[in-house]
């Protein structure tokens, strides 16, 4: 598929639009495509979805700017609102479906695999640099740990949601 095929499609879709790119030969695709087949199945009154074959499509993943698939995609009005690189279980993609169905806001939660994992590297992180007086190594370990609990950081949202409204 090519940019106008795809902006075509796009514009005479009269629903909000969930795009997923794959490749055949992409492990993790495979298993996220019987999810998302799925949910498309059980929102389709209310979403349009369209999987893309990232290897027949490159000039649709470059004007997206996809650089690794999975990658889902969320199109309403014509323009993005909303992206997940990566696999996610059926729960997070039910949340993109259920957003974009009702209109609401695009988030899908960090996993509590996802949020350990980011908290005790950035913990390991920071100990290393205290440890070694490297406060480079330190600070990427504190960013590193925020990137674990930044969404549920009220100043974090604030300061984000008033760029979101200019």
């Amino acid at each position: 598929m090519n940019k106008s095929e795809f902006k075509q499609k796009i514009s005479e879709s009269e629903k909000p639009v969930i795009v997923d790119f794959w490749a055949a030969w992409c492990g993790p695709c495979m298993m996220t495509k019987p999810i998302l087949e799925k949910l498309a199945k059980e929102y389709g009154d209310s979403v349009h979805f369209m999987p893309i074959n990232a290897d027949d499509s490159r000039e649709v993943l470059e004007q997206f700017r996809v650089f690794g698939i999975p990658t889902v995609v969320t199109i309403r009005g014509g323009k993005e609102v909303g992206r997940v690189t990566g696999v996610q279980n059926e729960a997070g993609y039910r949340i993109l479906f259920e957003a974009l169905a009702n209109g609401g806001e695009i988030k899908v939660p960090l996993t509590p695999f996802d949020r350990m994992l980011r908290l005790g590297a950035g913990a390991a992180f920071v100990m290393v640099g205290i440890t070694t007086c490297n406060w480079l190594v330190a600070g990427i370990g504190g960013i590193l740990a925020f990137l674990g609990v930044y969404d549920r950081c009220p100043i974090w949202n604030a300061v984000t949601g008033m760029f979101k409204r200019s």
